[in-house]
């Protein structure tokens, strides 16, 4: 096993790396910019190196200055986490370089499986269902428009080197391909640097689908069952869970075997996920290849009693797996919601600044993977993902019922989180009948977000109240250089924002 792992990340993905090293007896070692000096993950670590300034181009992907830290440091090997350089093929080169192992898959099967259109390619090799469309970039839009018609509308517009619905256009007709093209080839090159687009047809409201494989460097590849991700916005995960309430042992097995297909194709090594489009007659579709740590990797570890990351790292080090397939087994259910520093009432803004009280819910069945604490700042920088809230039951009613009451638990104070807007998915009759799609919550959101008369009753002046007094005895503590009148009217105005922000919570 390794001694020394840099962890290359920031934040929750950090934090739960460095909990897998204690168990291990690896010393963890963080790096951080300049905003992040404070951090929980520079915190916990044995160790920690500056990486530059806050922009992540500066910091985090500087794949130089990781190599530099990591030899300085002295480590053996490097995490990735997800985001930032996970998903790069030149990070596995340049540790190969540097001596250091890579946790994770070969660059070379990151290449063939990070191009969307090289992972249909590899799919269509291994007998692996696709949705109907092509399977290469497509050069101008004459070209675009044949293939569209030859598809049938309506279709999608998806950028080769794309991800989270960048570069992503829905087109209904003929006459509204050329705006979606130029806009679909622009939003792509803008964000990866890469204007190529290829073509699929849309499927009307299917459910999204993952599947968790892993491989070893000793020819073993198993999958770990699936994950429902039908809750989106606007193509972005919200809510997953494991099982699926749509799923039967069979559609399992199938969609399983089909994900170790495409893995063995590619010789894929350490863990990672197959994405599929499933209708409502249980036919599956590839959708592409997620070559890392999904973020959502919590439920799958509550429903097979495995962790996944010491797996990896296990893997990495040139460990066999420890199970075969027929090893695998699942029970009970898990639900994992993301907790972002965000006002989903105002267009999901971002707020960032400073938390002033961060009490996670705790009891039985809960987990909470994060990656703040009381009295730190939110940077505006990076995504604004605080936390992962997982709740675990023997069934999903038991799992709904207790993430329903860790949310009511929660407190944060200082900014604005989305947690008020998951109590009111839970209360929804198609959420609780397991009968979610891609496009469910975008069609339900204005409604979701709609004020409430309960929301802004009388009881909730005495909530403002201890709020504004909670806030002056923190202004207090702290020991503010304004004057009074100013320091009072400033916590005031932001202990009623945080009011607002609170209600739905509690909705």
């Amino acid at each position: 096993m390794f001694k020394k792992l840099l962890i290359a990340n920031r934040g929750e993905i950090a934090v739960r790396i460095l909990r897998a090293c204690r168990e291990l007896q690896i010393t963890g070692v963080a790096v951080y910019s300049e905003v992040d000096r404070a951090s929980l993950h520079v915190r916990m670590a044995d160790e920690a190196y500056p990486i530059g300034p806050a922009p992540a181009r500066e910091s985090y992907l500087r794949i130089d200055k990781l190599m530099e830290i990591a030899g300085r440091a002295g480590c053996d090997a490097l995490h990735p986490g997800y985001g930032f350089l996970a998903e790069n093929p030149e990070l596995p080169r340049a540790c190969a370089e540097a001596g250091l192992a890579f946790v994770g898959p070969s660059a070379e099967a990151m290449e063939q499986l990070g191009s969307k259109t090289a992972a249909r390619e590899l799919a269509h090799r291994a007998g692996v269902p696709m949705v109907p469309g092509v399977r290469e970039p497509i050069p101008q839009l004459s070209k675009a428009s044949r293939i569209a018609e030859e598809t049938g509308y309506p279709i999608l517009l998806k950028a080769v080197a794309g991800g989270g619905g960048k570069g992503m256009r829905v087109v209904g007709s003929a006459n509204e391909l050329a705006s979606a093209w130029r806009d679909a080839a622009s939003e792509a090159l803008n964000a990866f640097g890469d204007e190529r687009v290829y073509i699929e047809k849309y499927l009307d409201r299917p459910r999204h689908i993952e599947i968790q494989i892993f491989g070893d460097g000793h020819g073993n590849v198993i999958y770990l069952g699936e994950r429902e991700c039908s809750i989106q916005r606007r193509h972005q995960k919200v809510i997953e869970e494991a099982p699926s309430p749509f799923m039967t042992p069979e559609l399992r097995r199938s969609m399983g075997e089909a994900a170790v297909r495409l893995a063995r194709e590619a010789g894929y090594n350490n863990a990672g996920t197959v994405e599929f489009l499933v209708d409502a007659d249980r036919k599956f579709y590839f959708l592409e290849v997620n070559t890392r740590l999904q973020v959502e990797h919590p439920v799958t570890e509550s429903v097979t009693g495995l962790d996944l990351v010491k797996l990896q790292l296990q893997v990495a080090a040139g460990e066999a797996l420890p199970l075969r397939q027929e090893g695998v087994s699942w029970r009970g259910h898990a639900v994992e919601c993301r907790l972002y520093a965000e006002d989903p009432a105002n267009h999901f803004f971002p707020s960032p600044g400073q938390i002033l009280t961060w009490r996670p819910p705790q009891g039985p069945g809960i987990r909470l993977d994060e990656g703040v604490y009381s009295g730190w700042t939110v940077p505006s920088d990076y995504d604004p993902l605080l936390a992962k809230l997982i709740a675990y039951g023997a069934d999903r009613a038991e799992t709904l019922a207790r993430l329903k009451r860790a949310l009511d638990e929660l407190q944060v104070t200082g900014i604005r989180t989305n947690a008020g807007l998951f109590l009111k998915i839970l209360a929804e009759d198609d959420f609780r009948n397991g009968t979610m799609h891609t496009r469910w919550l975008d069609e339900r959101l204005a409604s979701l977000l709609a004020p409430r008369p309960q929301e802004t009753s009388g009881g909730d002046l005495e909530i403002e109240a201890a709020m504004i007094a909670a806030a002056l005895w923190h202004a207090s503590q702290s020991g503010p250089a304004n004057p009074q009148a100013e320091s009072v009217s400033r916590w005031r105005d932001e202990a009623r924002r945080e009011q607002v922000s609170r209600t739905p919570e509690r909705g």
